[in-house]
């Protein structure tokens, strides 16, 4: 039986990046990055991509079977991983009646460490249904910090989100030299299945639509978000500089 799962959501129509799924990534498009990378996992039983378009699936149907066609009307990704789910519940195969544990991999997150996917997996199988899980690291140059590109978060005392912005959050009114930490999010999150049946008919919020941030909507219906942190290198593809910055990354690393 099929209990933990991956799932890709990917869309066409980037807004500051356009067809980024099929953009080259040093001889492979990201999309296909993104899923080698996945399958890698040690817990996942099975990686899905679900796509919103025929040109993604059919970049996707040349190296997996497991490509679900979804609406590309949704207002987020885990909307898109909420439709994928209800299409695999309801295939023929009985495999998928145990399915609690799914982790949400950005389209554009091609580096996420396997190690850090494997162990959101075994935080899963300890979490209540209520809870969401993501990550963040550390960011230090000023340049990361004030990028509305890069998602910041601030947590409490016990790890869970406060706030997401594209702004430099805390903002240090008095340059203070107060060891604040600033910490970019990084786009993986894990959810039981349960909880997402709960949030599917959540309605996009006012934080999530101003900030265009889908787990602000989280946030902003009392639900908790839990961030644990990473050491690694994480690039994000949201820009032509990032591309341009992971082809040389993945050059220096040897990473074919």
């Amino acid at each position: 039986m099929i209990k933990n799962i991956i799932i890709i959501p990917a869309r066409y129509a980037s807004t500051r990046l356009p067809k980024k799924m099929l953009l080259d990534l040093n001889g492979k498009t990201l999309i296909k990055r993104v899923y080698e990378n996945a399958i890698k996992s040690k817990m996942a039983q099975e990686v899905f991509i679900a796509v919103d378009s025929k040109e993604i699936y059919k970049e996707c149907i040349n190296f997996t079977r497991n490509v679900i066609m979804t609406n590309e009307n949704l207002n987020s990704g885990t909307e898109r991983i909420i439709e994928a789910l209800n299409i695999i519940k309801n295939k023929k195969e009985n495999k998928y009646k145990n399915l609690k544990n799914i982790i949400n991999i950005q389209g554009d997150e091609p580096f996420i460490d396997i190690k850090l996917i494997d162990n959101i997996f075994l935080m899963l199988e300890k979490q209540k249904n209520n809870t969401m899980i993501t990550v963040k690291k550390e960011i230090k140059k000023e340049k990361e910090i004030n990028d509305i590109n890069n998602v910041k978060v601030i947590t409490n005392i016990n790890n869970e989100a406060i706030y997401f912005s594209r702004l430099a959050i805390p903002f240090n009114r008095d340059k203070l030299k107060n060891n604040v930490k600033y910490y970019k999010h990084i786009g993986i999150y894990g959810y039981k299945y349960n909880f997402l049946q709960k949030i599917k008919n959540l309605k996009q919020s006012i934080l999530e639509e101003t900030e265009k941030l889908e787990q602000l909507k989280i946030i902003e219906n009392g639900y908790k978000i839990k961030l644990i942190e990473t050491k690694e290198e994480v690039i994000g593809i949201d820009t032509i500089e990032d591309l341009e910055r992971a082809r040389i990354y993945m050059l220096n690393n040897k990473k074919s």
